[in-house]
């Protein structure tokens, strides 16, 4: 008898604590923004509405909606819930990049911090012509980067290889986790593709042998796929084909399905991209796309959407009184880059917002304003954000509107979210609260953005 006591008595305290652990983890996991207005995208704004998340997702939300009695309740008087904004091309969560040596003008050798292309292992190309390396694989969580960008509202952000022609596979990834597999939303999400020619007399050292390099790549990729069915449909007699991880990783994308994301920023790049596009039908994203509203009409036929860089061209060095004016050229590329998103949308080319290869992500914001005061309707900046590259990079049932059943990804401001005087109060990722410190002049190194 005494020992069944002690074992009811063990079994009761383990009930006890389970149950405590479970109704702990349940307030934990379970918010209520209150009285807020609610920025749905997906519908109409709502005034004084909460916001139910729990387990991760939004729960609900509309004006009916009560706070459950096991939610820690947040005040949202005088607060705008809106979805987490997105960033649609960065390198946030990437290890810094490594030295490479530089020739000095002596002879020697000194240490310079210039991006080289990442490198997968036993594969059968050269660095910077490797499909098959994969951002998931090297990402990490925290630091500042991170941190200065969910200051101003980032929850998600599309990672991506700084460098390389054949570039490698991005990943969305939330910018909260404590490991990175937390992190991932989706991956691999596209393959990266840049025009810049290798370094170091590395063949392609042009831009023709840059595209000669990528349709040759796509034609062994098709042969390759082509050799691998017919073995796979009658192995007997047939010499099995030899593993080639660049060509394999290129199979999905000739196929069109993955799509292909090309740094483009001039109209001769952008119009090269979407003839290599039709020839070989791929699914194309343009990147960077400074002057993509010169082509609308090939981007609307060919159903191409733009991740827009907001990495505006500003000067560089201050105005003094005896400095030689800037140039007309310059001055005229200063104000038609902050009216491409408006000529975008009008047209109705698909486009997302990036930061580009911005030296303060503080900018970002700033800069979208002066795209709303050059013709972008601060509806549409907005969904630039949030809804738009969520369908562009397909996560639309998961990110990008305030929704039942969509991950809990808010930014909560004090003001409208592209005013000047606003300021981010609150910012819940995967449903869970983050700490937001004061942004600071912090650079993020997205080198493989940087214009032609």
């Amino acid at each position: 008898m005494p020992k069944i006591r002690s074992r009811l008595f063990v079994a009761s305290a383990l009930l006890f604590l389970a149950s405590s652990v479970n109704a702990q983890r349940s307030a934990i996991d379970t918010y209520a923004i209150t009285n807020a207005r609610i920025v749905t995208v997906s519908g109409p704004v709502i005034e004084r509405a909460t916001v139910v998340i729990r387990n991760g997702l939004i729960a609900a939300a509309g004006a009916n909606v009560s706070a459950p009695p096991d939610a820690r309740v947040i005040d949202g008087t005088g607060l705008t819930v809106y979805p987490g904004l997105i960033d649609s091309y960065t390198d946030l969560a990437l290890p810094p990049p490594p030295a490479a040596p530089s020739p000095s003008p002596g002879g020697g050798f000194f240490a310079v911090t210039a991006p080289r292309p990442a490198v997968g292992p036993n594969s059968t190309q050269p660095p910077g012509l490797q499909p098959e390396v994969m951002v998931e694989d090297v990402i990490r969580t925290g630091g500042s980067e991170i941190e200065a960008a969910r200051s101003i509202g980032i929850t998600t952000a599309l990672t991506a290889p700084r460098t390389g022609i054949w570039m490698g596979q991005s990943a969305l990834i939330n910018l909260s986790g404590e490991t990175p597999q937390e992190m991932i939303v989706r991956s691999p999400v596209a393959m990266h593709v840049g025009f810049t020619p290798l370094r170091g007399g590395t063949y392609p050292g042009s831009l023709l042998g840059v595209f000669s390099t990528l349709r040759q790549m796509m034609l062994d990729a098709q042969r390759y796929r082509d050799s691998l069915q017919i073995y796979e449909r009658a192995p007997r007699g047939t010499r099995r084909p030899e593993t080639d991880r660049s060509l394999q990783a290129l199979v999905p994308v000739v196929d069109g399905r993955m799509p292909v994301v090309m740094l483009a920023n001039s109209e001769r790049e952008i119009s090269r991209a979407l003839d290599l596009a039709a020839e070989f039908k791929l699914r194309l994203i343009i990147a960077g796309g400074r002057e993509a509203d010169r082509l609308t009409e090939r981007l609307v036929k060919q159903n191409v959407p733009v991740l827009l860089s907001l990495n505006l061209p500003k000067r560089t060095t201050a105005a003094l009184p005896e400095a030689d004016p800037e140039p007309l050229r310059v001055l005229r590329e200063r104000v038609e880059a902050q009216q491409t998103a408006g000529k975008l949308a009008k047209a109705g080319v698909r486009f997302a917002f990036e930061s580009g290869s911005m030296t303060n992500i503080s900018d970002l914001l700033v800069n979208a304003g002066k795209v709303i005061e050059n013709g972008l309707t601060a509806n549409d900046a907005l969904r630039a954000f949030t809804i738009w590259p969520a369908e562009i990079l397909g996560v639309q049932n998961q990110l990008g509107t305030i929704e039942a059943g969509k991950i809990a990804n808010l930014t909560v401001t004090r003001g409208d979210v592209f005013d000047r005087n606003s300021r981010v109060a609150h910012v819940f990722i995967d449903g869970r609260p983050v700490e937001i410190k004061p942004a600071k002049e912090t650079p993020i190194t997205t080198t493989a953005l940087t214009p032609n």
